[in-house]
């Protein structure tokens, strides 16, 4: 099986578009992970290339129904009375692998799927178009139900303005938009609108220790850099999860003066879109 999948991602724009060939899809709101289908075993790949099977079993047993030779790329989300949770998501990512087993008995995890990237016969299909890998994907999935399920779709503009008014109530932020035409490729290929306005900020540095940090330093669309406001629990813990694997760099100064430590880890924050216009970032979530 492959090392490490290169995810396509959604640029976020004012208005859905429309038109002949366009397809779209409800955005969940969970973790983006890879599922990796071997021939003994079942990956679990974050966006990051970080393996997070571990925290992820009940998925990753889910996944040796699918068949071998198998890449999928999808949400895992978190359903709680009828509603997704995210929070819920984001304390069983931060979790001990006990701890991780003892949620998941309590509130198990769903795999939202929406691409095939390899076929168990056709191999690499990444190039195919979109219309073409959603059928195969309805095909391979179409035996092994739930926990493991592909998203809606449709190519119809007032269905899917529907399910953008309708379904806030159940946790689905957004819809996301894709070229019937259009190959499976890195990058952000695809088009997003969300009930709330947030941006992705990269990550330069932080406050406090690596492995508990109290702010984040970001760069804002502007260039400049500005630290977050102070990180609830969970945001702090899954920060520590790039930040300890990557060692401190050197101190830093953002915008406005304030020291941090800078460093190398790869990896983006959500943020309020309204806040980064000021010293401090409100952060929603680590992707």
């Amino acid at each position: 099986m492959e090392a490490f999948v290169s995810v396509a991602l959604a640029k976020a724009v004012p208005r859905l578009p429309r038109g002949e060939g366009w397809w779209y899809e409800p955005k969940f709101d969970g973790h983006r992970v890879v599922l990796l289908r071997g021939p003994e075993s079942a990956v679990l790949q974050a966006r990051s290339g970080r393996i997070v099977t571990s925290v992820w079993m009940d998925i990753a047993l889910a996944g040796m129904r699918v068949p071998p030779g198998t890449v999928l790329d999808g949400e895992i989300v978190i359903w709680n009375r009828g509603r997704l949770d995210f929070g819920a998501v984001q304390a069983r990512a931060a979790s001990s692998i006990p701890r991780a087993r003892a949620l998941a008995e309590e509130l198990p995890a769903s795999y939202a799927v929406w691409d095939i990237l390899k076929h168990p016969t056709l191999g690499n299909v990444r190039l195919r178009p979109y219309t073409e890998r959603r059928q195969l994907l309805l095909d391979v999935l179409a035996s092994i139900g739930p926990p493991i399920q592909p998203v809606p779709a449709t190519d119809d503009y007032d269905t899917a303005m529907l399910w953008y008014e309708s379904l806030q109530a159940q946790g689905i932020e957004g819809i996301v938009a894709k070229r019937g035409t259009s190959a499976y490729r890195p990058g952000r290929i695809w088009q997003k609108i969300r009930h709330s306005e947030v941006t992705d900020l990269p990550v330069v540095g932080y406050t406090g220790a690596a492995a508990r940090p109290r702010a984040l330093a970001v760069r804002r669309p502007d260039g400049s850099t500005a630290l977050s406001q102070r990180l609830a629990a969970p945001l702090s813990a899954a920060a520590a999860r790039y930040l300890v694997p990557a060692g401190p760099g050197p101190l830093g100064r953002t915008h406005d003066g304030d020291v941090f430590t800078s460093t190398s880890a790869d990896f983006l924050v959500e943020a309020l879109a309204g806040t980064t216009r000021h010293a401090v970032v409100t952060i929603t979530r680590v992707r």
